[in-house]
């Protein structure tokens, strides 16, 4: 008889135990031959090295947890254990014990997301994707993912923010450059260009999360202080028109800073110098 084996957290979320039938609950040797990965597989990065040693440990312990397998017509589609299934590949092992089910394709996704995202298995933008197409493309509430993964709905909504980062950026993300924390601290940037400078500065100058933190405030800082001075430009200078039409000569203001600076009027003869006097009254 087979060895029955529990269908872990993410797939005990997503299929009622009266649905969980003896074929689909116990363990079967299935050929390598027939099966295939999942297209729509949520982790799209997979670590070679990582892949190595779970290859060995295999070579020498066998897989001790069984993938999990959707029928597909003659074949099979890794629903959970793609890593198990790569690394079982790379060493030519032609079966592998799995559990086999037979579900649709949108619950398919929507368990091979869950299962990822419970293993912690998927980089910060993987796992952001993953939300979105939990929300998106299967109508679940941020309530019914927290439930379903076990994390907290501010958890779920900060990591999706992430996919509003530069896609460089959030290329440094996926291959582990830099951290979620850093991505969430350069969020703080509305631009996209000022993003992926400011991440190239993380890098090159190996800053923590915090040191990355007070950068994102000076660049906000000084941007708002251009802002207040270009408001001030605009103001000025139209002060300046004006005083300028008043006198019939050339006005400079120069403003120092708030409560200080000097107004220049200029005059080119005895009696220019006398006509802006009569504009005075003087």
């Amino acid at each position: 008889m087979n060895k029955k084996f529990g269908l872990g957290k993410g797939l005990g979320a997503l299929i009622r135990e009266e649905e969980t039938t003896e074929e689909n609950s116990s363990v079967l040797k299935i050929s390598m031959n027939l099966i295939k990965a999942n297209k729509d597989q949520p982790r799209k990065s997979f670590d070679p090295e990582k892949i190595s040693e779970l290859a060995q440990s295999i070579k020498e312990h066998g897989v001790i947890q069984p993938i999990i397998l959707n029928k597909e017509e003659d074949t099979y589609v890794v629903i959970a254990g793609e890593r198990r299934f790569r690394a079982a590949k790379s060493i030519g092992l032609k079966e592998i014990p799995a559990i086999i089910m037979n579900i649709d394709d949108k619950e398919v996704l929507e368990i091979s997301l869950i299962e990822n995202i419970q293993r912690e298995d998927l980089n910060p933008i993987e796992e952001a994707i993953a939300y979105k197409k939990l929300l998106i493309d299967f109508n679940l509430t941020q309530e019914e993912i927290s439930k379903k993964v076990s994390k907290s709905r501010t958890a779920i909504t900060n990591c999706m923010r992430l996919l509003n980062l530069d896609e460089r950026v959030q290329d440094y993300l996926i291959d582990g450059v830099i951290s979620e924390g850093h991505g969430r601290a350069i969020l703080g940037l509305n631009d996209k260009e000022t993003q992926y400078e400011i991440a190239q500065m993380v890098i090159d100058d190996s800053l923590n999360v915090r040191q990355t933190e007070k950068l994102v405030k000076n660049v906000e800082n000084e941007k708002k202080e251009r802002v207040i001075e270009k408001q001030n430009d605009i103001y000025y200078k139209d002060i300046m028109n004006k005083l300028e039409n008043r006198f019939g000569t050339k006005v400079f203001i120069n403003s120092k800073n708030k409560n200080k600076g000097k107004i220049e009027i200029e005059y080119y003869s005895e009696e220019d110098f006398e006509r802006i006097l009569e504009v005075f009254n003087i």
